[in-house]
This record gives structure tokens, C-alpha cells and sequence, in this order.
């Protein structure tokens, strides 16, 4: 019996042993299945905060027009943009309505009066004809004005049909921008220096759309390829990296146009034009080719073809070309006048005494974003040689001109022109700039006979500069809508500066032996404008 009992005893304890080891696994287990249940509600919490934020995300989606001829409206920005506003343009199934309306009121300390045609209409950077002070209308200080219809028109899978139609004019007058027009408007007043209004040549000229007329076919792959009248890359390249692109007031690169154009601000756009451009990776290509007319006429061969890359917020272009029979028009006294008429020569829309020359262009542009701060620098070499197809008087010009008095031959020596800028942007707040620009171009002398080598104001094919400081305030007070305010001081010097009335011109249009070398203005103006 005692051993019964003690087995019975044994027996319990060992399965109250058991019992409290499994117990204590179970709590335990209960405790570890309670902190892991913690931890996912936790996870499953933080999961669920991310989801609601990546939800509330729009994706960027860039604002991109393959129409655009400009090259930086291209699909190559290698710098991360902010969310665009919302899209209000004037659109119906893809084709578009644009436009830019620039006016306000302006001073020149020197200049000619007001011009109803000229693209630039009033000379705020010191010119051969500034005589006394102006102040009054100021069209087109910002930017021209202008006003176009482009679209883009899905013709197969990721293959579109683009076109684009755009016509300048000066916003206070109603008049088309026709730069020649207003040249030929001054002819007979050589001997009248004081009479004459701010003409300036140009490769507008009175065309119902003397801003662009092409079209063409887009792929986001294999490029876009585009014909007609269309702007020369050299003035894309400017239109770039310029600071204050497209300001006649306030940038040089604008206000001449030559620049532009390679030489001649008559080819800052090309007609007969045909242009390709694609993107590979952050690198882009584009090449353009102009045909002749044929016979004497001044739309000669060209070609003009770049390169560029953008990365890390730093952009940067290379360009070269060769322009042929490029002409560039000044006004015919009232002898010339005289002479043409009774010789019966037909005058088109307008006599012109022109200087063709065959160019070679050299550019580079670079600029640099950072924070608030846009940096931006270039280059652009130009070799004026006589034209290795000489154009006879008669010879048709841009917009219908006839080229009255023909000079061929004023690059016996070549004519090297060159230009440098730099300019910086600052950003104050979102809608408020502050671009500051400063550009300086020089010539070599290129005179011949008692002339040659001459560094002096006794004549235009002396060595000589130009130097222009500008700054610029900017403010996008709505959408659409800014107003700004901007001074320039420009200054020519020695064969820059040749006839010039401010240094040794006369108002007769002689020249003054030994008089002055230099010439020099400035011009503060405001303005409002309108973009759409």
C-alpha cells in the first residue's frame, strides 16, 4: 500500500511538472505572437501613410511641342522641372492659337524717331542716325509681338503631322514687322541724316507670315523633320542662351539680328528651308539646308548644322555654317533714285542698295542652372568673304525689294566679326526676375588701299567694338501677364562708330576728319505684355 502511494505521488508530481513547462511555453508563445502582431499593425500602418502619398501624386508631364522651332522647346531638358500649371491654351483638336502683345513707354537719351514697319520700331541701342533724345511709345521692348496658329495631328502610332504659321507686327501701329520695307521707306534721305526714322534691315518683310510658315512630321524616336520658311539654327542658338532673348531694347543679339542670321539679319530665317532634328539620350542633333531661288536672286544656298547636350541642369550648343549671296540692304540716296527710275528698272515693292558676301559661322552657347540662379555665356565667330556668285542690279530680295545698287566686291579682305556675351538670371520669388547682360563684339580692319590696317572712325572697314551692359526686371503678376523694367547703355567705337551722327557724322551723311571715335546711349523703358 505504502508503495502504491508513492508511485501515485510521483506520478502527480511529475505531471504537475509538465503541466507547468507547457504552461510557461504557452505564455510565452502568447507574448511573442502578441509583440509580432504589434509590429505588423505598425508596418501595415506605415504602408498604408505611404499609399495615401504616392496616391496624391500626379505625375509631371512635360508641356512639350515638337511644333516649336526653338530647340530648348525640344524633348532633351536634362533638369528635373516642377509640376506645370494647368494647360489653358487656345486649343481645338491640336491646332493652337499663340501670341505675344509687348508695349509700353520708353526713353533713348540718342535716337531716331519711331518707325511704323521696322521689327525693332525705334532705335534704343546707339545707331548711325541718333540724334536727339526720345520719349514716348515704347512697342516691342521685351519681345516682338506676334501672333501664330501651330498644331500637331496624330497620323499613326507615335507619328504626328505639325505645322506652324506666324506673323510679326507691331502692336501700336497694326502693320506687319517689315524691316526691309522700313529701310526702302528712307531711301533719298542719305543727304538728310535728320529726317530719317529708325529703319533697320531685317528678314521680315511684309510677308503675310514672316515669322514661319512650315510643316512637317514628328516622331518622339526618330525626330521631327519640318520644311519651309522656318528659322536659321543660328538664331535658335541665340534664342537659347541669350539672357534677354528676343528684347529689342535691351539685348544686342535681338536688336541686330545679324547675329541671328549668320551674318545678314536678312537670313535669321531661312525660306526653301528644310530642318531635322532628333534626340539620342542626352544628346540632340539638327541640321538644316536652304535652296536657292535660282537666277539673281538673293535666297542663295546655305546650310547650317549643331549639336548639343544637356546634363545635370548645364546646357551647352555647337554651330556651324556657310551662307551664299547673303545680302544685307541699305537705303539708295536720291541720285541712285533718280538713275534707276529713268532707267525703267522694275521696282518691285522697293528699291534697295545692297552688299551681298558669302559667311561662314562659328557659335557656341552654354548656360547653367542652380537654385535660383540661371547662368549663361556664348560665343559666335562670322567670316564675311565677296560671294562666288555675284548678283547683278535687279536681283530679287526677301519680301519682293529689288536690289537697285549692287555691291560685290566689299570683302576684298575678309571681314572677321565677333561677338562674346555673358549674363546671369536670379529668380526673387516664382514670378519675379532679375537678369543682368553684358555683350561686347569687334571687327578687324579689312580696308583696303590708304585705308588698310586703319584702327580709327574714317571708315566703316576700320577695326572697331561695340559694348552693351543691360538689366532687367521681370514680374509675372498673373497668368499671362507681365510687367517689366530695364535700362541698357551701348557704345560703339572707331570703325563701329564710322558716321555715326553722335561721333564723326554729319547730318548731310559726310563724315568729319578726325572728329569724334565714339558714340554712345542709353535707354531705361517699362512695359506690359500679354502671352498666350
Amino acid at each position: 500500500m505504502k508503495r502504491v502511494f508513492i508511485s501515485a505521488a510521483a506520478i502527480l508530481t511529475f505531471a504537475s511538472a509538465v503541466h507547468a513547462d507547457e504552461l510557461s511555453d504557452i505564455q510565452a508563445q502568447a507574448k511573442q505572437l502578441r509583440e509580432q502582431n504589434a509590429a505588423m499593425i505598425k508596418r501595415l500602418a506605415d504602408l498604408e501613410k505611404r499609399q495615401t502619398a504616392l496616391e496624391n501624386q500626379k505625375p509631371a508631364v512635360p508641356a512639350i511641342n515638337p511644333v516649336d522651332a526653338m530647340a530648348a522647346d525640344l524633348p532633351y531638358k536634362a533638369a528635373v522641372k516642377a509640376k506645370p500649371p494647368e494647360d489653358d491654351g487656345i486649343c481645338v483638336k491640336g491646332v493652337c492659337v499663340y501670341g505675344v502683345f509687348d508695349m509700353g513707354v520708353a526713353y533713348a537719351q540718342h535716337s531716331a524717331g519711331l518707325n511704323a514697319l521696322a521689327a525693332a520700331p525705334l532705335d534704343t541701342i546707339i545707331s548711325k542716325n541718333a540724334a536727339g533724345a526720345y520719349f514716348g511709345v515704347g512697342p516691342d521692348q521685351m519681345s516682338n509681338s506676334y501672333i501664330g496658329l501651330r498644331g500637331k495631328q496624330e497620323i499613326a502610332d507615335n507619328l504626328y503631322a505639325v505645322f506652324n504659321l506666324q506673323v510679326l507686327f507691331n502692336v501700336y501701329s497694326g502693320q506687319n514687322a517689315n524691316g526691309i520695307g522700313s529701310v526702302a521707306q528712307n531711301n533719298g534721305l542719305t543727304t538728310n541724316v535728320l529726317a530719317q526714322n529708325s529703319f533697320a534691315d531685317s528678314s521680315k518683310g511684309g510677308q503675310m507670315f514672316n515669322g514661319a510658315a512650315y510643316f512637317g512630321i514628328s516622331s518622339p524616336t526618330y525626330g521631327t523633320f519640318t520644311m519651309g520658311r522656318q528659322s536659321a539654327l543660328s538664331s535658335d542658338l541665340l534664342a537659347n542662351y541669350d539672357p534677354l532673348a528676343g528684347s529689342n531694347s535691351w539685348s544686342l543679339l535681338a536688336f541686330q539680328g545679324a547675329n541671328g542670321g549668320g551674318g545678314d539679319t536678312e537670313d535669321r530665317i531661312f525660306d526653301n528651308s528644310y530642318e531635322y532634328r532628333v534626340t539620342v539620350g542626352p544628346v540632340r542633333l539638327a541640321a538644316e539646308v536652304q535652296a536657292r531661288n535660282g537666277g539673281n536672286s538673293s535666297t542663295g544656298n546655305a546650310f547650317q548644322g549643331g549639336i548639343g547636350v544637356d546634363y545635370m541642369g548645364f546646357s551647352i550648343d555647337f554651330l556651324g555654317g556657310k551662307i551664299d549671296d547673303a545680302v544685307s540692304s541699305a537705303i539708295l540716296s536720291a541720285a541712285q533714285l533718280s538713275t534707276l527710275n529713268a532707267q525703267g528698272v522694275a521696282p518691285g515693292n522697293g528699291f534697295l542698295s545692297v552688299t551681298v558676301s558669302d559667311n561662314t559661322v562659328f557659335s557656341v552657347g552654354a548656360k547653367y542652372t542652380i537654385g535660383p540662379w540661371k547662368l549663361f555665356g556664348g560665343y559666335e565667330h562670322i567670316d564675311f568673304a565677296n560671294p562666288n556668285n555675284p548678283l547683278n542690279p535687279g536681283a530679287f530680295v526677301t519680301g519682293g525689294y529689288v536690289a537697285g545698287i549692287v555691291n560685290n566686291t566689299n570683302f576684298t579682305n575678309d571681314k572677321i566679326l565677333q561677338t562674346a556675351w555673358i549674363g546671369v538670371r536670379y529668380s526673387i520669388m516664382t514670378s519675379l526676375d532679375i537678369t543682368g547682360a553684358y555683350y561686347h563684339q569687334w571687327q578687324n580692319s579689312f580696308a583696303t588701299g590708304a585705308n588698310a590696317g586703319c584702327t580709327d572712325a574714317r571708315a566703316t572697314q576700320c577695326s572697331g567694338t561695340l559694348d552693351m551692359v543691360s538689366l532687367v526686371l521681370d514680374w509675372r503678376f498673373a497668368r499671362h501677364m507681365d510687367v517689366y523694367a530695364g535700362v541698357a547703355w551701348s557704345q560703339v567705337q572707331n570703325g563701329l562708330a564710322s558716321g555715326f551722327l553722335q561721333a564723326n557724322g554729319t547730318p548731310a551723311g559726310g563724315t568729319i576728319v578726325g572728329g569724334p571715335n565714339k558714340a554712345s546711349t542709353y535707354d531705361p523703358g517699362v512695359g506690359l505684355r500679354y502671352q498666350f
